[in-house]
Parts: C-alpha cells; structure tokens; sequence
C-alpha cells in the first residue's frame, strides 16, 4: 500500500472498505446489483484527535462502522469513506 498525501483533521479518518462478498456462505454467486455495502474496512489515515477526546483508533486498524457512514471519496483510482471515528462501532 502506498502512502497517501492526505491527513483527515480532527477525529476524522479515512478507511478503505473491504472489498463487497462474492458469495454466500452456501456458495450462491452474488450479482452486482445485489452486492451490500461493505461495513468493515481497514484505516489508512487518521487525524490527531480533539483536544478533549484522543483518538482511540489508528491506521492500519480493522473497524466496523455504520452502513451508511461516511462520506465516499476517491483519490488516484482508490474509493475511500472519510467519517468521524464517533461513526465506527468496534474495533475487530
């Protein structure tokens, strides 16, 4: 993994999903359109924190987060979500 040129600021971080299941645990192949959005991913960057509240996770982490959290971005050809660390549930 090449580093990024990015810092979220704050108690912001940037994770890059887990790629989307392939197939059920039956082994049914799932088509694109059915495809759910991940909720896991691993954090590539992470901000300093806020000065009441030290961050908790750090890059390289494994988090679960919220189906709908975070806002998608792309940067050089790779999606990313960037969301509070208050949007993660657990660290696995």
């Amino acid at each position: 993994m090449s580093k990024l040129n990015i810092t979220p600021l704050a108690d912001r971080v940037l994770v890059e999903a887990a790629p989307a299941e392939e197939k059920t645990a039956s082994g049914i192949i799932i088509p694109d359109t059915a495809k759910e959005k991940p909720q896991k991913g691993t954090i590539v960057a992470a901000g300093a924190g806020k000065v009441d509240e030290p961050m908790t996770v750090k890059e390289g982490d494994t988090v679960l987060y919220g189906k709908y959290a975070g806002t998608e971005i792309t940067i050089d050809g790779t999606d990313y979500l960037i969301m509070r660390e208050s949007d993660i549930l657990a660290i696995v």
